[in-house]
């Protein structure tokens, strides 16, 4: 009785950690750091959100309607940005995915404002998310693992085989300035169980738009992206054969060009944000330096989707 315990112990310990982050993100050749909660020093300049999440966890169902679900738990505005090209493509890595995990990946910008330092110090609450890409169920017929409660292809699949990573174009319409972009993955495993529900991996980036047309499409606000009801939310992907899927959230931007094609980007070189603020100072007064160093990325142990 007692080995059992110990045993169970242990899966679940093994399965509290098997989540994920963004671990960096490629525009153009240049590698820029993700946020990694698990660590004391994160580089003080970086365009990712702070999070609290030392786990590598999720937002649960219980945050629809609330801070949490905009950029995850506890997040905060960083000091920095990145340039971004309109119509120009991010590479987004993630530090693995769990093969278990099926669902759909979605990409979100809300528009900060037109000078420098808008997004870092920008109320989160206010922002309003246009959707530039939503990916689902692909291949309802075909199955991406064994797993008996985890069938179809779906869009983390896709990720998964391309280096759990996930390209997204930044719309060629889309007004320059100042946005916040929201990437996520929503992890159906437990969506059909009342009381567990769809897991949610949001992650924000602070980006500048250059170039482009003149389109701000009108958002909703990053807490409200989701209801509980919506069906794709509470969707069972065990079923067999597997009904068409909807994928929740606002429909995507006229403008926006969904399932870029997901080549993984080849790094040329590490770089680090610019920092939201004037003459080349941080938000703190120290100053700003050149080089950041690229985190070494690691995969994720499959759960057999227990959670």
């Amino acid at each position: 009785m007692h080995i059992i315990a110990f045993i169970a112990i242990l899966t679940l310990s093994s399965v509290a950690s098997a989540h994920s982050r963004i671990t960096n993100f490629v525009i153009n050749g240049a590698s820029y750091s993700g946020y990694n909660a698990k660590i004391p020093n994160n580089p003080k300049l970086l365009a990712a959100w702070k999070t609290t999440v030392s786990d590598d966890g999720w937002v649960s169902t219980e945050s629809y309607g609330k801070p949490n679900l905009v950029c995850h738990r506890d997040a905060s505005n960083p000091i920095g940005y990145v340039p971004v090209s309109a119509g120009e493509t991010i590479d987004i890595q993630w530090q693995g995915w769990p093969e278990s995990h099926h669902g759909p990946v979605l990409t979100y910008m809300a528009f900060c404002g037109s000078q420098r330092g808008s997004c870092e110090s920008v109320d989160k609450t206010k922002l309003d998310f246009f959707a530039i890409d939503k990916v689902g169920l692909i291949d309802p017929s075909k199955n991406a693992t064994d797993f008996a409660t985890a069938r179809g292809i779906w869009a983390s699949d896709v990720l998964i085989q391309n280096n759990a990573s996930w390209v997204v174009q930044i719309p060629s319409k889309i007004a320059a300035g100042y946005y916040v972009l929201r990437h996520e993955i929503i992890a159906l495993h437990f969506a059909r169980y009342p009381g567990q529900g769809a897991q949610h991996y949001p992650q924000c980036i602070n980006i500048q738009v250059t170039g482009g047309g003149v389109d701000i499409p009108a958002g909703i606000s990053g807490a409200k992206l989701y209801e509980a009801a919506e069906e794709g939310l509470v969707y069972d992907i065990s079923q067999s054969p597997l009904p068409p899927y909807k994928i929740p959230g606002p429909t995507v931007y006229s403008g926006a060009k969904t399932f870029a094609a997901q080549t993984g980007a080849k790094v040329l070189s590490s770089a680090t944000a610019i920092p939201g603020v004037p003459d080349g100072a941080r938000a703190d007064g120290t100053a700003v330096g050149l080089v950041e160093t690229m985190e070494t990325l690691a995969p994720v142990k499959d759960t057999g989707g227990l959670f």
